[in-house]
């Protein structure tokens, strides 16, 4: 027998470096046409019992018919998709919230005395830091502030200071030298104004007694605003995560509740191209904020890209900026 020929020998395996940029991806989430937010409930919402939550969603029923939705929708083919939702605060003052055994069923009752479907209802603090993610501090980090003309950085990053503006600040008048002219006031000035000034400075959060990081209602609703546009992502992974619970046996506390609970089994996708808020008057100057933080939030370009995308393959002419998405409707007490 003849030997067989020697094998070559093999080569060392070669080292391979590539971009981090180039291998990354972000996961697409579903998408209904227009989410409906029905309320934002603080604990003080629930003292009057089902029958004022009751009142609360007779009020904005009118609002909720299908024609009205579709048109906010901007789709104008079959098979609209709608989801609605609500947040409750369990942030602010949890020590007086009842529990979700009690709240959530009755606001599920109210809403349907009412003909009004609640498809999800969501955490407030799960907007913060108490969720699966730590959903404030990943929008915190992705902040990028609207400088004004002649800003010097003489004042904190809004990394530091935990404000946010929408123009310049104004100048104070003290520090001057000894003796010397006083120096002169100057306006605040909005950015982008329309010949008249609108200017606002946001807080986004501060330190409670005990030292602890507390995030601003403005910044939450901020962050719940991103969360229903589906715009949210970390390391490009989608951060929704909607879960069905037992109705009949809810927890008592509600660190135990989902951060987002599927109360419909034939709920839209809760992230929607677009959405609407029917909320009570008094959170004009909330979703004041809301729309200066939004308008200065660095989005994750290809979960902004592909939303215009799948919006235009729907017949629909989705806005470029996330802030432009959103509609409202305040209602006085």
């Amino acid at each position: 027998m003849r030997p067989e020929p020697a094998k070559p020998p093999m080569e060392p395996a070669r080292a391979v470096f590539r971009e981090t940029s180039a291998s990354e991806r972000t996961v697409e989430v579903p998408f209904a046409h227009l989410s409906v937010e029905l309320g934002h409930f603080y604990p003080e919402d629930f003292r009057g019992g089902p029958a004022a939550l009751a009142d609360q969603f007779r009020r904005i029923a009118p609002w909720a018919e299908r024609s009205r939705l579709a048109a906010l929708s901007g789709f104008s083919g079959a098979g609209l998709r709608v989801s609605t939702c609500l947040l409750v605060d369990d942030y602010s003052e949890r020590q007086a919230l009842p529990s979700p055994a009690t709240v959530i069923p009755d606001l599920l009752a109210a809403a349907a005395a009412n003909d009004l479907v609640i498809d999800y209802i969501a955490r407030e603090s799960a907007c913060a830091d108490e969720g699966r993610v730590s959903l404030a501090p990943v929008v915190e980090k992705a902040l990028v502030p609207d400088p004004s003309y002649g800003t010097n950085g003489s004042r904190p990053s809004v990394h530091e200071s935990g404000w946010l503006c929408n123009g310049l600040r104004s100048q104070g008048t003290s520090g001057g030298p000894a003796m010397g002219a006083p120096a002169r006031w100057n306006p605040p000035a909005e950015n982008a104004s329309r010949r008249h000034s609108i200017f606002l400075d946001v807080e986004l959060r501060d330190d409670d007694d005990d030292g602890r990081q507390r995030w601003s209602c403005s910044f939450l609703a901020a962050v719940w605003q991103l969360l229903r546009l589906g715009l949210v992502r970390v390391q490009g992974e989608n951060v929704v995560h909607p879960a069905t619970v037992d109705l009949e046996n809810l927890p008592d506390r509600w660190s135990e509740v989902p951060d987002i609970v599927r109360t419909s089994s034939t709920a839209a996708p809760f992230c929607a191209y677009r959405t609407f808020s029917a909320l009570a008057s008094t959170y004009v100057p909330v979703e004041h904020a809301v729309r200066v933080i939004l308008g200065q939030v660095g989005v994750d370009p290809h979960a902004l890209g592909s939303s215009i995308r799948r919006a235009r393959a729907e017949g629909i002419d989705l806005a470029a900026e996330p802030v432009d998405r959103i509609s409202y409707l305040f209602l006085g007490r």
